[in-house]
């Protein structure tokens, strides 16, 4: 992968960024993502935070090497505090984390968003967390993908601002509102598969010494609500 040949988890993400965008890529790593999107046009400008030295350099290093830093802007930083009001950013990026970590940053950044831009995030678990989130802040979920890409599961949700979004219920924050009614076949094979490692687990719960019971009553329920989206495991 580079800044020319995206994951396909990346080049799902980026099919979401509108056209002229003021971008903020957080946790941008190589800065993949928006330099793919400057060199295509398709982007005004940029900002790629990253928290860690490392990361930071190889951005330093791949915006310089494409010529893009008139464009692009890397910045070390944590989180959010990567944008600065004069960025004017519109479109916010976070990939590649766990969805209890882009949560925490999207909290701990909530003076960096007062101008709502959209939110695209791809979170590589608890993806339940991030949904909640969303609409807990006034975003409501507009779009999402599931790709299935070196034997691993993503899922991008796309959130805009929206006073009058309506809350999900418990399936559509688990499954995702456009997931589970799209029933793609990554999302049958993923909640197959998290269904029957769920089953696995109550049954070691259940031949324990001390069984606990509050952790039985919860993967059932689980493995009850899987069982109603997913009820065969082919989608039918």
């Amino acid at each position: 992968m580079d800044a020319r040949h995206l994951s396909k988890r990346l080049a799902t993400a980026a099919e979401f960024v509108p056209v002229g965008a003021r971008l903020a890529d957080i946790g941008s790593d190589h800065a993949y993502l928006p330099a793919f999107l400057a060199l295509r046009g398709r982007i005004e400008y940029a900002v790629a935070g990253e928290v860690v030295r490392g990361p930071y350099q190889n951005a330093c290093r791949e915006i310089t090497r494409e010529g893009l830093q008139e464009i692009i802007v890397p910045r070390l930083a944590d989180g959010l505090a990567a944008i600065n009001a004069d960025d004017r950013i519109d479109t916010v990026t976070i990939c590649g984390m766990g969805g209890p970590l882009i949560r925490d940053i999207l909290s701990a950044g909530a003076s960096q968003l007062l101008h709502h831009p959209r939110l695209i995030l791809q979170p590589n678990v608890g993806e339940d967390n991030v949904r909640r989130w969303c609409v807990h802040h006034g975003y409501g979920i507009v779009a999402e993908r599931i790709v299935r890409e070196d034997r691993h599961t993503y899922e991008i949700i796309v959130a805009d601002y929206d006073q009058g979004i309506r809350q999900l219920s418990p399936e559509e924050e688990l499954f995702g509102p456009f997931l589970m009614r799209e029933h793609a076949a990554a999302f049958v094979d993923k909640w197959t598969r998290e269904r029957i490692k769920r089953e696995r687990i109550l049954h070691q719960v259940q031949q324990a010494q001390t069984p606990a019971e509050d952790r039985i009553s919860q993967l059932q329920s689980q493995i009850k609500m899987i069982t109603e989206v997913v009820p065969d495991g082919n989608g039918k």
